[in-house]
């Protein structure tokens, strides 16, 4: 599987848990401000580990992506 299917399913998989994890952060109109903020904070970190060959577990980016939004 190539790297970039891996982050779109991963996008997707994320998306779609925090919906379900987190049904009060979801409006009335299904939008979700919260859910948004986590998914483009994920793409940045993924984007800058994909661009810089780094080699750090999902775990770190787990890690560096609760940091940043707490």
């Amino acid at each position: 599987m190539r790297i970039s299917n891996s982050i779109a399913e991963l996008r997707q998989q994320i998306h779609d848990d925090l919906r379900v994890q987190h049904p009060e952060w979801v409006e009335p109109n299904g939008g979700c401000p919260k859910c948004d903020s986590y998914e483009s904070r994920l793409a940045q970190l993924l984007e800058s580990f994909t661009r810089t060959g780094s080699n750090e577990s999902i775990a770190a980016v787990h890690r560096h992506l609760e940091h940043a939004l707490s």
